[in-house]
């Protein structure tokens, strides 16, 4: 199994950008599929997950209502739509797969994701 994550770059503040996560090896529309993200010194933080059929979404609080998760599952590909976009969202960014129904993450938020991306670079500058 392989999730190729991409899209990561360098924007300024209030700016947007778009990640990709690439999946094969698997039976991509039975996995939820999630992103996380990890800044330098920090823990990695859930920040939003995506149903097997696209149809639900979980955000968490800090990125609601400036991301956007999507699928394509003809493609085996998710999307993060980033919009607005701020400093303390500089971080390395990674897609996960899970084999669980849920969507809302569990304690830790890790919990049931079997597969990992190797993650992609944002940095938002102010």
């Amino acid at each position: 199994v392989q999730l190729q994550a991409s899209g990561g770059g360098s924007v300024q503040a209030g700016g947007s950008l778009r990640l990709f996560c690439a999946a094969s090896g698997l039976t991509f529309s039975n996995y939820v599929m999630g992103w996380f993200r990890q800044a330098p010194g920090k823990e990695r933080e859930f920040v939003a997950a995506i149903s097997r059929n696209g149809v639900t979404t979980y955000y968490a609080d800090s990125v609601k209502g400036r991301f956007t998760a999507s699928r394509d599952n003809a493609k085996n590909t998710v999307a993060l739509e980033m919009n607005s976009l701020k400093p303390e969202d500089t971080a390395l960014y990674y897609c996960a797969a899970s084999p669980r129904l849920a969507v809302v993450p569990s304690t830790p938020p890790s919990y049931g994701y079997k597969y990992w991306g190797q993650g992609t670079q944002v940095t938002v500058s102010s």
